[in-house]
């Protein structure tokens, strides 16, 4: 079967690698447009590393990419991890068709922050699926789904890197098995409990102190590690990761700083307590809330802006 994959990143780089190991007929990979000055992308280097023919569009609604697509004569296109916007018309080419993989329990939680929106809006579980794009937003018939469930101190990269990225690359060779076998079910979503986020960047991760301790403990789960939730300090974005939360009762008003420790920073909540391990400010990377808060010289009674 000529297979042709669509994909970018580490994720897309072990599903490619997972179909060479199995034998599988790569016909070509289409990844990203190299960044200027920066690294290329991991798929593209192990296509390059395996004499696979490499292809990256600008844009894939250009009449000449999709013709050229077209003289692949694939029979199944495989997309893991797009990001770009693919037109209904490559799905129909392949004689078997196009599959997708997409992080959550479909229709639940379409878009480009499945996993994100899973976590910031407290949900006890979520998935995978493996579908068929039909041209809408996540949108096509599910050919396979996983279902895994969201601890109570989990996080956007711990369900992704624990969970959904190796769950993903088994499920695509597997639901490969079934199309060969021709045993690959097409079964509808439910419009009913379809719901549709938008991505999860700044204009959702500010964080509002007076949010109840619950809510606002997962958004910052919800944003890390992207894009991390944050707060406002004497004027500066500080970004919050590697955070727990207690339950307890605090007279002091959200957004105080209890104390500081080898844990991190204690912060007031509405109803409880977060300890906050990682911070990274605007003018530097990541590193030990402690070690920031010495060289702020933050202390107990201390405010974050409101």
């Amino acid at each position: 079967m000529r297979i042709i994959l669509i994909g970018q990143a580490a994720f897309g780089a072990k599903v490619l690698e997972g179909l060479l190991e199995r034998n599988e007929n790569i016909v070509a990979v289409y990844a990203p447009p190299d960044r200027p000055g920066g690294r290329t992308d991991p798929l593209k280097d192990t296509a390059m590393s395996k004499n696979i023919d490499v292809f990256q569009p600008q844009t894939y609604k250009d009449d000449a990419v999709f013709a050229e697509y077209t003289d692949l004569k694939p029979d199944l296109t495989v997309m893991a991890f797009v990001t770009d916007i693919i037109p209904e018309r490559f799905f129909d080419v392949p004689t078997h068709g196009t599959i997708n993989y997409h992080p959550s329990l479909l229709p639940r939680h379409r878009g480009a922050s499945a996993i994100n929106w899973a976590v910031i809006m407290g949900d006890s579980k979520t998935g995978l699926n493996i579908f068929w794009p039909d041209g809408g937003i996540d949108t096509g018939p599910i050919l396979l789904q996983k279902e895994i469930a969201i601890g109570p101190d989990d996080t956007t990269g711990s369900l992704y890197f624990n969970h959904l990225f190796p769950m993903g690359v088994d499920a695509i060779l597997e639901s490969i098995d079934l199309i060969k076998a021709g045993n690959a079910p097409k079964i509808p979503q439910d419009e009913a409990g379809a719901t549709y986020e938008p991505p999860c960047d700044d204009k959702v991760a500010g964080i509002d102190w007076n949010t109840p301790a619950d809510e606002l403990y997962n958004l910052i789960r919800g944003c890390d590690p992207q894009p991390g939730a944050f707060a406002m300090l004497r004027g500066e974005k500080v970004r919050f990761y590697g955070a727990k939360q207690i339950e307890e009762s605090i007279a002091d008003a959200p957004g105080t700083i209890l104390n500081v420790d080898d844990k991190g920073i204690h912060i007031a909540l509405s109803g409880g307590r977060l300890i906050v391990g990682k911070v990274r400010p605007v003018k530097s990377g990541k590193m030990a809330a402690a070690e920031f808060a010495a060289e702020k010289g933050l202390k107990a009674g201390d405010k974050f802006d409101t």
